[in-house]
């Protein structure tokens, strides 16, 4: 974690109850994240290294979500379905999440909104309740794949049944408010510790697995074929939706917020632009752990003939006999369970930002992290209850299609929002960058509508 309050930093802002003022921040509207907003400092002076330093963190937390239980389920099913070919669609996610999510980073330094509130502020109300619904939808589907995904490691590594490990899942809501109460450096040190592990973990895996670069080179440019196989299109929406999840971009541009950057156009200017390197950074990192799920399952089930390996505890239980070594199985579960864990904070807070932006609703973050996991912990019961534990995997895929359903709700005002000198000022994106926002938004949109008449007609 890095230190501490710098020498000199920048002065932290009047602690009002209001938004400092930015181009398009109504006085009517609280904080976003107020109790941590503007509260880790940031040196005025000194080496580029050591605002990178300042800056690093809410990246990360972002990063989270493209890697989380949700991710496992659709890689693996895509990895030992189709072999290399959907790495393509992980690349492509990736990058298109790179831009949206520094898209949300600028819409929340420079206008001092984060998402949910630019859309309370902009939009009439009838909108803005049918926006909060699908967000809380998506809000849902990415709680359902982190208690299943969490549940199954409980399982996998302690022997502890699913049904019991989803109950436990709901303990975490704790967890998240004990290190935010120490503060949000040490939020974000618990979610890069993590990614570590997971980071370690699967290195380990692909060394063993030892898969061959030409394919993995040859994955990376397949594509044409997708499009013409519903099955494929399917799990390619699925990753698509795990990849760039819909409440990560309220979420980017809540917490980026938290740093005491001066609220100028020259301190806002330099805090998009180490927000903007903060999060690529670690959106990279994210594709090669997302991108090492599939490969796993590519080199490991798919070369093997076992295109059948869909579940997460198909996986864990051939991974050792197909690499000859105990371990592997051991580590993937470690690392499932570290993402597991790492994911619940991204829905905790989105879950909070979401809801104070949309409603001015301030609710006991354990309260709303208990509700949101019961909604969420419900249909799993029910689920194991039905088909048992095989049915699992494939409501993991489910949920991740939802994430992708409910995307354009989130990145079509997200496009506008940035789109608006009204809102952005002098930070409007470009032409050109609105035309690859506006092109990956509807490509978004378009896929969506493809896999809709794909379900229709059967």
């Amino acid at each position: 974690m890095p230190a501490e309050e710098p020498a000199r930093t920048a002065p932290v802002p009047a602690q009002s109850a209001h938004l400092e003022a930015g181009p398009s921040a109504p006085a009517a509207l609280l904080r976003s994240l107020g109790e941590h907003h503007a509260s880790v400092p940031v040196p005025s002076s000194g080496s580029t290294l050591r605002k990178i330093l300042a800056f690093a963190g809410p990246g990360y937390l972002v990063s989270v979500g493209y890697m989380d239980p949700g991710n496992w389920a659709t890689s693996l099913a895509g990895g030992s379905q189709f072999g290399y070919t959907l790495l393509s669609v992980i690349l492509l996610s990736n990058l298109m999440a790179i831009v949206l999510q520094a898209l949300a980073a600028r819409l929340g330094i420079a206008s001092g909104l984060d998402l949910a509130q630019a859309c309370r502020a902009h939009y009439p109300r009838p909108v803005n309740l049918v926006l909060f619904g699908a967000c809380e939808l998506a809000i849902i589907a990415c709680d359902l794949a982190e208690v299943i995904g969490t549940a199954i490691a409980l399982k996998l590594l302690f022997g502890i049944p699913l049904t019991v490990g989803c109950l436990l899942t709901a303990l975490d809501a704790f967890l998240v408010l004990m290190l935010m109460q120490r503060g949000f450096r040490w939020l974000e040190a618990f979610v890069i510790a993590l990614i570590i592990i997971i980071m370690g973990c699967f290195v380990y895996e692909i060394v063993i697995a030892g898969p061959a670069m030409g394919e993995i080179g040859a994955g990376l440019l397949r594509s044409g074929e997708i499009l013409g196989n519903p099955a494929m299109l399917y799990i390619a929406i699925g990753i698509i939706g795990a990849t760039v999840m819909p409440h990560n971009l309220y979420l980017h541009s809540s917490i980026v917020q938290t740093r005491a950057y001066e609220r100028t156009d020259t301190g806002r200017r330099q805090a998009i632009r180490f927000a903007t390197f903060d999060s690529t950074l670690a959106l990279m990192l994210a594709l090669f752990i997302n991108g090492a799920i599939l490969v796993l399952a590519a080199a490991v089930f798919h070369k093997s003939g076992r295109t059948d390996v869909v579940e997460i505890e198909q996986a864990y239980e051939l991974l050792a006999p197909a690499l000859g070594a105990t371990l592997a199985a051991t580590l993937f579960g470690i690392a499932l369970l570290a993402s597991g864990l790492n994911s619940t904070v991204t829905a905790t807070l989105a879950g909070q930002i979401v809801m104070e932006g949309f409603l001015s609703l301030k609710m006991n973050p354990v309260t709303q992290r208990l509700l949101t996991r019961g909604v969420a912990i419900v249909p799993v019961v029910v689920v194991g209850m039905l088909y048992g534990d095989e049915g699992t995997g494939r409501l993991l895929v489910l949920s991740q299609v939802i994430l992708s359903m409910q995307l354009p709700f989130a990145v079509i005002p997200l496009v506008q929002f940035v789109s608006s000198r009204k809102i952005m000022g002098s930070f409007v994106i470009s032409r050109s960058l609105m035309a690859l926002a506006s092109t990956i938004a509807a490509l978004i949109v378009g896929l969506n509508m493809k896999l809709l008449a794909d379900m229709v007609l059967g």
